[in-house]
């Protein structure tokens, strides 16, 4: 039985928790582990903040009032645990000013594949972002999702969303091509 969009999920995560529950993580447990891999890095990071999303999501699901959609509440949720773990490792952050000898000993984690090294500049480039660009981007060019519901995942305006993503795209290009 495949179901038709978000709001039938809803209504069987009410009814029947148990299938709801396998429907629901079934539906996003991909997409919101590599929403939150790509900020977070870590494998085993990732997979606890997933985790935590889904019962987060189910424990909360009666705080869901509809205002956004249902795909934007989990992303949020999601970002929001990511931002949690990133904040608690802030200390090793570094930026696209910084040297090449920092930036360089950044490890990604094993989705990198170490011998595409336009991939690894890229996850590179990407990881040295604002956390903002970096989520403008990330949602943009990889969950290709539209600045309207990004900025609903992110608290902020379609606009600002807009100018994070075009300034993230013009750091990483700039990086790209001083490091070839």
């Amino acid at each position: 039985m495949g179901i038709r969009d978000d709001r039938e999920l809803v209504a069987i995560i009410v009814k029947d928790p148990e299938k709801g529950f396998r429907l629901l993580m079934t539906k996003y447990m991909d997409t919101v582990y590599w929403h939150i891999r790509r900020l977070v890095v870590s494998h085993d990071d990732a997979q606890d903040a997933t985790q935590e999303v889904f019962v987060r999501v189910f424990r909360f699901l009666k705080q869901f009032k509809g205002e956004c959609a249902f795909r934007s509440w989990i992303y949020r949720i999601a970002t929001n645990e990511a931002l949690r773990i990133l904040n608690q490792r802030q200390n090793d952050r570094v930026s696209l000013d910084d040297s090449l000898v920092e930036l360089s000993s950044m490890m990604a984690d094993d989705y990198v594949d170490y011998a595409d090294l336009e991939a690894v500049r890229l996850q590179q480039a990407i990881l040295a972002l604002p956390t903002k660009q970096q989520l403008a981007f990330n949602l943009r060019y990889y969950n290709e999702l539209g600045y309207d519901e990004i900025a609903e995942i992110t608290g902020s305006t379609p606009e600002n969303v807009k100018s994070n993503y075009h300034i993230a795209k013009e750091k990483i290009i700039k990086y790209m091509n001083l490091n070839n």
